[in-house]
């Protein structure tokens, strides 16, 4: 499992200043254990949005956002409400940030920071990684993360050894930050890259003390089954 929890409204809010209609997308697999992305936390999210002068043209909750043949099945089915906003709002963790942006031509908002749990990863299998630094910036970056795309973790742009579009590091592999500009690219938010981001603080990416009660990858049928057993 991966533990992610909703970042502020305000820092969620100015994310979407240049848009007028969104998408909402939850997932009902770690985000929905984690509180931060089922039925009732996009439900939320959109009446908030609404509420505050929005366009929410439809809203989904997929059970494995991170598993990209199925939210290319889903998405398909509501392609009309997907095409019609201006992007997509998604709550869920940083790799299903990163697997719905492959897949629609939208702009994709993460509404979730990703927390560490240690040495705990996602199950699911999946060429999207996250690093669970604890302050998602995948806002900025086309919904590619830096810290994995890049094998320097580099934060506001590529090295100087990129040659071609080719990383210097491991020849072969494509560079993350020439990923990162063809994705802002093919958006037309090439603007999001004179943000500057800064240095990530080491603490964020120790497990908090609250983790420690989540002893494996299914703390939350864990918790479940203890719940039941009282």
């Amino acid at each position: 499992m991966i533990y992610s929890e909703q970042k502020p409204w305000e820092e969620i809010a100015s994310y979407l200043s240049e848009d007028e209609s969104l998408f909402v997308l939850g997932c009902g697999g770690c985000a929905a254990a984690s509180g931060s992305g089922g039925e009732e936390q996009v439900e939320e999210l959109t009446r908030k949005l609404t509420h505050e002068g929005w366009t929410v043209t439809g809203s989904k909750v997929i059970d494995f956002l991170c598993n990209k043949g199925l939210v290319g099945i889903r998405l398909a089915r509501i392609s009309d409400k997907i095409e019609s906003a201006d992007s997509i709002l998604g709550a869920c963790c940083g790799i299903g940030i990163q697997a719905v942006g492959k897949i629609v031509d939208n702009q994709v908002h993460p509404a979730n920071d990703t927390v560490s749990m240690g040495h705990f990863h996602g199950a699911w299998p999946s060429e999207e990684t996250c690093e669970r630094c604890g302050e998602c910036l995948l806002e900025y970056t086309g919904g590619l993360c830096p810290l994995t795309v890049c094998t320097k973790g580099l934060l506001n742009g590529a090295c100087g050894g990129s040659d071609e579009g080719e990383c210097e590091v491991e020849p072969g592999r494509p560079c993350g930050w020439d990923l990162i500009y063809n994705r802002l690219k093919d958006i037309d938010r090439l603007d999001l890259l004179t943000t500057y981001n800064d240095p990530k603080p080491r603490e964020k990416y120790e497990k908090e003390p609250e983790m420690d009660q989540r002893h494996s990858l299914f703390w939350a049928i864990e918790a479940e089954e203890v719940e039941e057993s009282e």
